[in-house]
This record gives structure tokens, sequence and C-alpha cells, in this order.
């Protein structure tokens, strides 16, 4: 194919794998726009690529664009106003831009860290996407770089601990690839998705696996130090790992003086022996994780950046773009085992007993025929003899018919998306009822005949924050209410802790002959809440030790069947219930 003129976008390109991608293309005569937050990384990009360029003799250019943070919408309208301008018209979009995002126990990260990610990685792509349609050819390519660890197969889903944002921001933006592709096919637009595995970068090796590493000793402790201070020092240290050892004498006697600050009757040699030691236990650990993915390759070898860059580059050929348009193209060769967990059948008994128990219904749901069927099950609960129900519903649009229909219960209409709001309401439920034994979050669902391509920005942040920030926030105070909120600091609470946590989540389209389009619709946010239960799941059983069980429920089946709003009353019962741990999971219960 003649790539002389062509021009392509890649995002997050001064460094690692976006600049890859832009030196392979730059071998081919393409004209190159990069753009990052950092301008000092894009000069030094933009250097090797014009080198590249003279060396081929194209009359190619380089275009970059600093302080571009793709989940800025108002710096992406911009920057695509310069490039028409300028250019013209751009052939391919790759949507590389990402972050390693909080490494932590779901119960630990920061929620506005969580929310920085998701994000970074799933509204960066989606506006840089959009947006970039008004300079994209009808020829084009938009190619979505995620991860293997959405990779979703028909009865198993890949957990990545200690990566909750991550995996649920990537998850939405394989589907999204998928949904985009269904849109934009009148156009002539191709939409392609690609999932490396493990690649050769200073993230993973200096930021990614170190960071769980330490995570690994937060938890399950290192003698000499609290929880409390692994993480204190860890984080100081970690950013020197792999220094000189006389920076890592200078800096783990500052920190040893801080923590002895904090705690004057230890010792500061003492404590910076001990920083030194965990430092390099981190070490250890962050290698054998790496040593062990690397036995799960056939040749015991990552990918290099080069090779995700030849990926995108085979993809944007033409006629292997047509071919695999719509497709998520696995480019991992890690045979990684999980435990099956996708089920149709949960084993229920309705007639269990609720007695005595604290339970709280939350939703984001926005009709009235939603609320309503909430309604008739905290009806239904409320006559089980329940110890207390509490009843939360997000303000939007139909709070007053919230009020009206939840005016008999104990109800309080809240933004569920502010953390202090919804913090304060779980302590108070704590301290008035104690700890809450069972949590039903129904997000509700959206239009799947509105088009993705139309959504305005008040819309598309909206979703995200019912169908991802706001089951996120929702699970993680269940979880602390039942552990404690002092299991934050002292992990070994989580320990034996007991409870249900049932999200139902956006449910399948109904009616006959639904498209395929409409599928596409439905399953990019289901497609975010898949890996996110199924990575906290494996915190809260092999991390934290905990008997808390999380499930994932979606309504609805291929046929298009209308939903069982009495299967889904009778399973939340039993569930609700529930005093042993169950590997529930993920549960389709009208298929």
């Amino acid at each position: 194919m003649n790539d002389i003129g062509k021009t392509i976008l890649v995002t997050g390109s001064g460094t690692g794998i976006g600049q890859a991608i832009a030196r392979k293309f730059a071998k081919s005569g393409y004209n190159l726009i990069i753009l990052g937050r950092r301008k000092e990384p894009l000069i030094e990009a933009s250097t090797i690529l014009n080198q590249i360029i003279d060396e081929g003799k194209f009359n190619s250019k380089v275009r970059y664009f600093p302080g571009v943070d793709v989940s800025d919408l108002d710096g992406l309208v911009s920057m695509y106003s310069t490039i028409k301008s300028e250019l013209g018209h751009i052939d391919i979009i790759v949507n590389n831009a990402g972050v390693s995002g909080p490494v932590k126990v779901f119960t630990n990260s920061s929620y506005q860290d969580f929310k920085d990610c998701v994000s970074i990685h799933l509204s960066g792509t989606y506006w840089t996407s959009i947006k970039g349609l008004e300079v994209l050819r009808k020829s084009g390519k938009i190619i979505t770089i995620s991860t293997f660890f959405t990779e979703e197969n028909k009865f198993d889903q890949r957990p990545y601990r200690f990566r909750t944002p991550y995996t649920a921001a990537q998850g939405a933006k394989n589907r999204l690839s998928e949904c985009l592709a269904w849109e934009l096919v009148d156009q002539g637009i191709c939409a392609l998705s690609t999932n490396p595995g493990p690649v050769h970068s200073d993230r993973i090796y200096k930021t990614v696996y170190p960071k769980a590493a330490a995570e690994f000793l937060r938890v399950g402790g290192f003698p000499g130090l609290t929880n409390k201070q692994v993480e204190e020092v860890s984080s100081a240290l970690l950013p020197f790992l792999g220094d000189d050892e006389d920076i890592i004498e200078a800096q783990s006697m500052r920190v040893a003086e801080k923590v002895v600050e904090q705690n004057p009757n230890l010792d500061v040699l003492a404590v910076q022996d001990l920083s030194k030691r965990l430092l390099q236990k981190i070490q250890e650990i962050a290698e054998k994780v790496q040593n062990n993915t690397k036995k799960m390759i056939v040749d015991n070898e990552f990918l290099s950046q080069d090779d995700v860059a030849q990926m995108v580059f085979n993809l944007s050929d033409e006629k292997i773009s047509k071919l695999l348009n719509g497709k998520v193209i696995p480019n991992d060769r890690v045979f990684y085992p999980v435990k099956p967990i996708i089920e149709r059948k949960i084993s229920y008994d309705p007639t269990k007993n609720l007695e005595h128990k604290v339970i709280l219904i939350t939703t984001t749901a926005s009709a009235k025929e939603n609320l309503t069927e909430i309604m008739e099950l905290a009806t239904i609960i409320k006559d089980r003899n329940v110890k207390q129900l509490i009843v939360l519903t997000h303000k939007n649009e139909i709070s007053q018919e919230a009020n009206d229909l939840f005016k008999d219960f104990h109800h309080h209409n809240l933004d569920l998306s502010n953390e202090e709001s919804v913090k304060k309401i779980f302590n108070t439920i704590n301290s008035r009822y104690g700890k809450i034994d069972s949590t039903f979050h129904f997000t509700g669902s959206y239009n799947y005949e509105k088009k993705f391509t139309e959504l305005s920005p008040g819309e598309w942040n909206r979703m995200v924050e019912e169908f991802i920030n706001i089951p996120h926030l929702i699970a993680r105070e269940s979880v602390l209410s039942m552990a404690s909120r002092k299991a934050i600091d002292d992990p070994q609470l989580f320990r034996q802790s007991k409870g249900n946590i049932v999200i139902i989540g956006p449910h399948a389209p109904i009616g006959n002959k639904i498209s395929g389009l409409v599928r596409a619709r439905s399953e990019v946010f289901r497609g975010a809440l898949r890996p996110y239960v199924t990575t906290a799941n494996q915190e809260l059983h092999d991390v934290l030790q905990s008997q808390i069980n999380l499930t994932l429920i979606f309504q609805g089946n291929v046929n298009g069947d209308a939903l069982d709003s009495k299967r889904l009353q009778d399973t939340l019962i039993s569930l609700g219930s529930q005093e042993d741990f169950k590997n529930n999971l993920i549960c389709y219960i009208d298929e």
C-alpha cells in the first residue's frame, strides 16, 4: 500500500509504545501527529522521527502537541481544530495514552485516583475517537490499545489484582471499539482494538510490578513495621528502586527520620535498616512476579514495544482492517489459567431468612419503572423482619418520584457520586445499626438506541459515573462497613469479615430481531463491570482473605425476552441471606 502523504495521530507518543508506533509509521512515510502531557519527551521524539524521515528521504512532517491530556475534552477540541486548519485530514487514530493508575487493593485506592485512571483510559479514548471523526477521512481507522487482562472468554474473565480502575476502563475500551465499528461502518471507517500482553517497558518494571509487590507486603506485613509504615516507606523509596547505593542510603535515612518523628520510641538506624530491607524485598517479589509471568509465555519473553508497533501497523493495512473490523485482536502469548466464573443460574431458596440483618439498597436508575421494581423488592425485604432496611437513590431528574415511592422506607436521595456524602451516610448506618450485611446496587440501564457517536459530554460523563465510578464507590464503602474502616490501615481486619454485595448491571436488550449494533452498545459498560468485579473478588478472597461475596448480575438473555422480575427478587433475597462464602461472581440469571 502507498502510505506517502497519509497522516497518523498517536496519543501518549512521547515515549514507550506510543513512540515505537510513531517510529514504525515514520519509516513508511506517514505524516505524524504526536501528543502528550509533557513537552520534553515530545521534543525528543520529534527529533528521532525527523531523523527517520530524513534517512528515508520522505517529505512527511512531524507535528507535536504538548500539554494535551486526553481526558481534557477542551484540549482535544482545540488540538483537532488546529489539525483541521493546518493539515486538513488524518487517516489513522491510535488510542495509546494511559497511566498505571493506583496499584492497590480496591478498598484502599483513592476515589479520585480511581476516577482519573478511568478518565484517561476510557474517556480519553472515547473523546479522542469521537472528536477525531471531524478530521478523520472516510476510509480512516481507529485503533485502540487495551490489555490482555480484559480479554474475555466464554466462561472466564482474567483478574488483574490491584488494578480495578485499569481493568474496568480497559474492558469498556474493548467493547467501545466494537461499538464504534458498528456505528461507523457506513462511513467506511474501521475500528479495531488490540490486547498486548506484558511489554518490556519502564512502566511495568519500575512502577507496576514494584507497586504490586509493595501492596502485597502492606497487606501481608513486614516484620518490624506496621502495615501503615510499610505503605509510607515503600511509597517514599520506590522512586529510587535501582539507584546507586549512596542514593538509597540517603533516601532511606530521610524516610527513617520521618517515621521516628511520629514514633519517638523507635531507633532511626534500625528503621533505616528495615526500610532498606523492605525495598530489597519489594524488588525480590517484583522480579519473582515478572519471572512467573514469563514462564507462562511459550518462549519466556515479553513483547517488545516494537512488537506492539508492528501489530498496530499490520492492523492499519486496508485489507486487514476491513477483514478484522470490529474485532479485539489478542497480541499476547500468555497462557494464563483462571477459574471459570461465569454462571447462568444460582441455586437459591426464596424462603431464606433475612431476619435481623441490615440491608442496603442503592440505585442510580433514572427510569420510574426501575424505581418501582426496586420499591417492590424493598417491600418484600421489609416484610422479612430485617433489623433495618435503608434505600439510597441518586439525585437526578426523577428525584421527586423517588421521594414519593420510598416515603414509607428509611430513604435518602443524595449524590451517589460524591465521595464525602456517601462515606457520611455509610458511617451513619454503621453507627446506628451496625455493620451492613448485604448491599444491592442497581445501576439501571441506558438507551441502546442512542448513538455513542452522538452523546453529549454530559451524557457520556453520566454513564461513566453511573456504570463504573459509583458502583466502585458503593462496593468499596460496603466492604469497609462489613469489615471496618480501620481495615484501611490494618488489613488483618478484613480476615473473616462477612457480607454480600450484589451489583445489578445494565440488562440485555429486549425485543425481537435485536441488531448487532444494539447488542454492541449494550455491552460497553457491561464490559467494564465484568473485569472490575473479577479483579475486586480476587482481592477480597485471595489477598484480603475475607468471606465477603461480591456478585454481578445481568438480567435478560440473548433471545431478547422480557426481564423476569420475580426471579431477580428471589435471587437477591437468597444472595442477601448467605452466611458462607460463595463463588457466585458473574451471573446471567435469565439465560
